[in-house]
C-alpha cells in the first residue's frame, strides 16, 4: 500500500514536470527599452531552439522576441542581463562584443537541461 502512494506521488510530479511544457500563453506583451532597429526571433519548441547560434552586430538594438512553437519556455542570455519569456519580447541593444549562452530558463520538462543555444556579437 505505502509503495503504491509512493509511485502514484512519483507518477504526479512527473506529470507535472511534463505539463508545464504544455502551457501557453496567449498574446504577446512587449517591454520595449529603446527603438529596435530590427529583429531578433528565438523560436522554441520542446528541448530546442531553430538555431544552434545566433549572431548580431555589436552596436544594434534589436527586437529580441521567443516564439514558443510548442510548450511554454524562457529564455536568459548569461551575461547579457537578457530575459524574455514565453510569446514575448524586448528591445535590447547589444554594446559587448562576445558568445554567450543562451538557456531555456523555465523548466520545461526531461530536456530541459539540454536546451541551450549561443548567440555571438560581433
Amino acid at each position: 500500500m505505502k509503495k503504491t502512494i509512493l509511485y502514484l506521488l512519483a507518477l504526479i510530479a512527473v506529470l507535472a514536470v511534463v505539463a508545464a511544457c504544455g502551457k501557453k500563453e496567449e498574446a504577446p506583451v512587449n517591454t520595449a527599452s529603446g527603438p529596435a532597429t530590427g529583429d531578433l526571433k528565438i523560436v522554441a519548441t520542446n528541448w530546442d531552439f531553430d538555431q544552434k547560434e545566433y549572431k548580431v552586430k555589436k552596436g544594434d538594438t534589436l527586437k529580441v522576441t521567443l516564439e514558443s512553437k510548442e510548450g511554454a519556455h524562457a529564455i536568459k542570455i548569461n551575461g547579457l542581463n537578457i530575459d524574455v519569456g514565453t510569446n514575448k519580447s524586448k528591445d535590447v541593444t547589444f554594446d559587448k562584443a562576445g558568445t554567450y549562452d543562451i538557456i531555456c530558463s523555465l523548466p520545461c520538462g526531461t530536456g530541459h537541461s539540454t536546451m541551450k543555444a549561443k548567440l555571438i556579437v560581433e
